[in-house]
Order: structure tokens, then C-alpha cells, then sequence
């Protein structure tokens, strides 16, 4: 099971604006990975040979590990409880289609095999359950029914359906091809975005969005989404919609006014414009701007390559700096984010370092801090490799303090990896979903200034 949370401390202030977990059955994986052997891996690579190597051997968790029915992505490489091997996760499955649209760019697969993957998930998802148009957290990946994540959590996720439609949208721009595949994606995912209805989620006309909606719970999880955190994304679509957009208001009332939204003080010498104090868990400068492109982009709240730069240099800092003395931290072995642990679940931070490096945090930085990044690739892939590299990338996260190494993947921390490091080197996600109209229309009405938004 594997789900954001709160940190310790927001447990107590600010109930739900993360997710949370317990420790994972330590269950045999659905398939057998004995016949891998990290100590086999190619050795001196250049950086870019390196680059290559990480994103592709990545992406195969989204290609390889896909659900052989639904083609989504699986929740994680290990068993989610006792739900078995049929877990699919939305959210990790938008990431996953930018996995593959990556991927067929480089030519690591063929570009009509990447549309009819793809274009085999709309087809799955159409046909599967959603409310008023938006999609759970979990889906059963055979049947396409929904799994319910927590006791009152069995319908709808807005925050997991805006990671998913993330991905579709630049699944869209890509795809723009002659082909009756191509033409049929594009107008599939056209009309499951259109069949979106953001607005249902403000509870009757509220100047806030609600992160779930049960047909057989109603509102009762009562979950409103204020800022700062990973669900920037989430207030950009739902004022992109072509037909159930959100108001402005809806953004300045609801997301900007978070009692964690503004920060502005100074941490290791940077000042962090947005967010908790040290910036939480690194996620929150990925899964957004994954799509989103942060270069120039600002509005009448910060700038948000300032901002992601800032948080990512904190939590270097923090790590360099290793105030618990934690085995293995330092320049080249850093980043915290939510990830496994040797607790289970957790979303590691500054402010809730059980000694655990997650390998996302560091490699998804890669546009934020490359030499940094690289670096730690570096570490990971040369130093730890025997022990956390695999044939779907590096593992969840390690603790040379405890000496423990995951032995699991989850796709939400996967998908980041690829998309992020092609974003610092081409730009690709970023070009695909800055291009759409109804994205460039979203911005705009939400008061974003870009240099990719048309004047």
C-alpha cells in the first residue's frame, strides 16, 4: 500500500494533507526478479550513457511490469496488503504514460507500440469506474473496479485523476500522428478530460476543491485541498476543463490561503517562498512539474522555479549538513522524500529523517540541482548499486544506518525519475503540456505568467 502522509507533526496540526500508511506485508512479488543480477551492471558509463541507462531501466516498471489486462501501472513491485496482484494506482499511471512517451522518443520502444499501450489504457479506463468523471486512487487492474483505499475512501480522487490526466494530456499533444490509432487516442483522451467535472468537487459552489467524493460516503472524508503541497496540478486543470472549470476565486480561497501556504523565511541561507518549514518531502517539486513547466512560471504568489530550486537546495543542504549523524548521508547521498522505509510507509523530510535516502527525491531533483543529482546517480548506481539496483531501477530507498534496502518499486516514485531527468535534458513533458490550449487557457485565467503561455 503505498500512499502519501502526513508528516508526524502535520498529524497533529493539519489533518490529512498528505496520506497515510502502514508497513506493507512483506509478501512474495507477482514476478519472480532472481534471475537479475545488480553485480552484472555496465560499468564505466559516461554521464550520459549513465542518464540513459537509469531512465530506460526505470521506465520498464511502467513497460515490462505494466497489468498485463489494463496496461496501468501496478501500484507497487511487492503485494499492497492483501488486496493481491491487481492493484493499479491512477496517479502512477499518469506518470507512467510520460515514462512512455519518453521512451518512445528515445526509440527504447516503437512509437506505435507506446499509442496502442497507451491508447489500451484509455480503453480500460473508460470502461472502469469513475464519478462524475473522476477516477479513484485504486483501481482493480482486471476489472476495473475500485479498490477503496481507506474505509470511506471507495469513490472518487481528484488529486490522483489530475496525476493521471497529467499524463493524458501530454499523451495528447504527443500522439498528433495520421494514424487511426493515433486519431482514436487523441480523441478518447479528449473525451474523457472533457467528461471531467472539476467543479462537482467545491461541494455545492465552495471557493475550495475536495480531494474525494463517495457515492456511497458523499463528502464525509470532508478533505479540503489547500496549498503549498504536490496539488498545484490539481487547481491548474480544474481551471483548464473545457467544461466544468474552476474560478479563480476557487484558487486564491481555497489553495493559496493553506495555513502552510506562505513561508518566506530562511533555511541554510535560502529563503523558501512557499510551503513548510524545510520545505516537506520532495515530491511537492515533482509530481506537479512533471507537466507543468516551472521556468518563468510565476503568479501573485511566487515564482516556482525559485521555489523548487530552494526546497531542493534545503533539503541538500539538510542532508549535508546530517544533524542525527546518520550513517551514509553527504554530498553524493541525499534526498528525502515519501518513500518505504524499514517503519513501512513514510514521508521522509527535514523534519522526519529516520535515516532514509529514497533515490527518487535526489534523481527527480535533476532539473533543480543536475550536479548535485548527478552525483548521487553517481553514488547510487557505482557505490550501492549491488545493493539497490534492479531491473526496474534503482529500489524505493535505503538506510545505511540500519542497514536496510528496500526491495520494492512504487510507480508514484518511478515515474518521477524518468519524466524529471528528461525534462532537464530535453524539456519533452514540459513542451507536450504547456502546449495544450486548454492548459495555456487554465494558466492564464488562474493569473500565471510563463514564457511558453501565448500572448
Amino acid at each position: 500500500m503505498t500512499h502519501r502522509f502526513l508528516f508526524s507533526f502535520l498529524v497533529l496540526l493539519l489533518p490529512g494533507l498528505l496520506w497515510a500508511q502502514q508497513k506493507p506485508a512483506a509478501k512474495k512479488a507477482p514476478v519472480a526478479t532472481a534471475t537479475f543480477n545488480p553485480k552484472l551492471r555496465p560499468k564505466n558509463l559516461t554521464d550520459e550513457q549513465l542518464l540513459d541507462l537509469v531512465q530506460k531501466q526505470t521506465f520498464r516498471y511502467f513497460w515490462d511490469f505494466g497489468h498485463p489486462v489494463s496496461g496501468m501501472a501496478r501500484e507497487r513491485s511487492n503485494r499492497s496488503f492483501d488486496y493481491g496482484d491487481e492493484v493499479v494506482t491512477t496517479g502512477g499511471t499518469g506518470f507512467g504514460i510520460m515514462a512512455i512517451l519518453v521512451a518512445a522518443e528515445r526509440k527504447w520502444i516503437v512509437r506505435e507500440e507506446a499509442a496502442a499501450r497507451i491508447f489500451k489504457i484509455v480503453k480500460f479506463l473508460e470502461k472502469s469506474d469513475s464519478f462524475h468523471g473522476v477516477f479513484p486512487h485504486w483501481l482493480n487492474g482486471a476489472t476495473g473496479k475500485v479498490i477503496r483505499f481507506s474505509q470511506k475512501d471507495d469513490g472518487a480522487d481528484l488529486v490522483e485523476t489530475s496525476f493521471l490526466f497529467e499524463g493524458l494530456i501530454c499523451a495528447r499533444q504527443y500522439f498528433t500522428g495520421t494514424s487511426k490509432t493515433e486519431q482514436d487516442l487523441r480523441n478518447h483522451i479528449l473525451w474523457m478530460w472533457e467528461g471531467v467535472e472539476w467543479n462537482w468537487h467545491t461541494q455545492g459552489g465552495q471557493n475550495v476543491l475536495y480531494w474525494h467524493w463517495s457515492p456511497n460516503n458523499g463528502w464525509s472524508m470532508n478533505h479540503q485541498i489547500h496549498g503549498w503541497n504536490e496539488c498545484l496540478i490539481t487547481y491548474v486543470l480544474a481551471a483548464s476543463s473545457p467544461k466544468y472549470a474552476i474560478d479563480k476565486k476557487v484558487y486564491d480561497q481555497g489553495w493559496a490561503i493553506g495555513n502552510y501556504f506562505k513561508n518566506g523565511k530562511e533555511f541554510y541561507q535560502t529563503k523558501l517562498p512557499l510551503g513548510f518549514d524545510y520545505g516537506g518531502p520532495l515530491f511537492f517539486s515533482h509530481y506537479t512539474f512533471l507537466g507543468l513547466d516551472p521556468r518563468g512560471l510565476k503568479d501573485q504568489y511566487a515564482d516556482y522555479w525559485q521555489q523548487n530550486q530552494a526546497h531542493t537546495r534545503i533539503n541538500y543542504a539538510y542532508c549535508v549538513e546530517n544533524p542525527k549523524k546518520y550513517k551514509g548521508y553527504g554530498p553524493s547521498s541525499w534526498g528525502l522524500t515519501a518513500s518505504d522505509s524499514y517503519q513501512g510507509y513514510a514521508a521522509h523530510s527535514p523534519t522526519e529523517d529516520l535515516g532514509v535516502i529514497s533515490p527518487t527525491a535526489a534523481l527527480s531533483a535533476m532539473p533543480y540541482a543536475p550536479r548535485e543529482s548527478m552525483a548521487a546517480m553517481k553514488h547510487f548506481y557505482h557505490d550501492l548499486g549491488d545493493k539497490i539496483w534492479s531491473e526496474y531501477g534503482f529500489v524505493d530507498g535505503f538506510s545505511e544506518q540500519h542497514n536496510w534496502y528496500a526491495k520494492s518499486h512504487l510507480a508514484i516514485d518511478q515515474g518521477p525519475i524518468v519524466g524529471m531527468i528528461e525534462n532537464h535534458r530535453t524539456g519533452l513533458l514540459w513542451k507536450l503540456f504547456m502546449s495544450s490550449p486548454d492548459v495555456q487557457r487554465g494558466l492564464t485565467k488562474l493569473g500565471f505568467e510563463s514564457p511558453q503561455l501565448k500572448k
